[in-house]
């Protein structure tokens, strides 16, 4: 299925519906449904962060979204506040984990009457969602696929090294890391960062997959590789990825350094040390990794499945992907061949 028509127009029928975050922040959820009335129940798709829910209609042949409307599924595409369709914030994982998917899901649950409902969960969506699940705060959710990390953080060496030493220098010049700069760079900091990812990187001529490689990751590129993009996707992305706090990369290198999840803010709704604490959700977890993912290393997810596996054998599944890394295993000319597929199988199985 095409994501466009011959003339440019969509085949689906689409809605934006707000909702008000529990701590006052106004996010949407946009509801996609093709011509038919789906069969299935709904799903949840969640992006990482600074990016936005568009991130999941890649300009290929068939998105993610397109597999899921033709095997009858009910799509809702969740812009929490982590996405680059509202103002820059200086967002928690914690804050998204308690305030922003407990209550997309009820908002999903309110507008649809169903009962239950189904996740696709991408990097930093899928870490703030998981924080959710385990807290007990999405009973809704049933299923879950987890792409690329979710309870077990795990980075590359010298990312690492750059969490550890060169954001809390960043953090003096800015309180933002912006791949969009490689488009227009405001500021001296932005300028700085610029002259340095293109010093050190000439993997490409597109200056915004040069930010995010040197931003999320490590690797030339890191978030994909460059021969699973088609030609239009790699153009597109350059208005794809925006702000992002460093206050979150703060979290996320404590979380690194203790090899799981860790909440920061002192919700009392949140346990602290998600790895101390029982996971209170019935929800069955697939998790994806990308082998040559260079933003989160596969054993992230292989941590997690294991850990998950210990508490509940035979339950919940895993899947490492030969070829994929990090967004490719959406963004992908051949993931609708290669991991589409398993990730409908996933959703099928109950």
């Amino acid at each position: 299925m095409l994501s466009q028509t011959p003339g440019g127009q969509s085949p689906y029928d689409e809605r934006i519906i707000p909702f008000t975050a529990d701590d006052g922040v106004e996010l949407n959820l946009i509801n996609v449904r093709g011509r038919k009335a789906p069969d299935k129940g709904p799903v949840i798709l969640v992006h990482g962060a600074g990016v936005r829910a568009s991130i999941y209609r890649a300009p290929v042949a068939t998105t993610i979204v397109d597999a899921l409307i033709e095997q009858g599924y009910d799509v809702w595409l969740e812009n929490w506040r982590g996405s680059i369709a509202f103002p820059p914030n200086l967002w928690t994982l914690d804050q998204a984990a308690l305030y922003d998917h407990p209550k997309a899901v009820k908002t999903i649950i309110a507008e649809t009457g169903a009962k239950n409902l189904k996740a696709i969960i991408h990097c930093q969506g899928s870490t703030s969602f998981t924080m959710s699940a385990l807290a007990g705060l999405v009973p809704e959710v049933t299923t879950i696929v987890s792409n690329a990390v979710s309870l077990h953080p795990v980075v590359p060496r010298w990312s690492t090294f750059k969490l550890q030493y060169l954001v809390p220098l960043v953090k003096l010049l800015t309180p933002y890391l912006n791949p969009h700069w490689g488009v227009e760079a405001p500021g001296l900091a932005a300028k700085l960062i610029t002259l340095l990812v293109n010093m050190t990187h000439h993997e490409c001529h597109n200056a915004v997959c040069k930010q995010v490689s040197f931003t999320y990751g490590s690797g030339f590129p890191a978030l994909w590789s460059h021969e699973n993009l088609n030609e239009e996707t790699h153009e597109w992305l350059k208005e794809e990825f925006g702000a992002v706090p460093l206050r979150f990369f703060e979290q996320i290198t404590r979380c690194t350094q203790q090899g799981h999840l860790v909440s920061v803010e002192g919700f009392k709704e949140l346990p602290d040390d998600f790895l101390k604490a029982a996971p209170k959700t019935d929800a069955r977890f697939a998790f994806f990794a990308g082998e040559n993912n260079l933003c989160f290393l596969p054993i992230s997810q292989i941590n997690s499945y294991n850990y998950f596996s210990g508490l509940r054998p035979n339950y919940h599944s895993l899947h490492v992907l030969p070829g994929y890394g990090h967004l490719d295993v959406f963004m992908g000319k051949h993931a609708a061949r290669d991991t589409f597929p398993l990730i409908l199988d996933e959703l099928d199985k109950d």
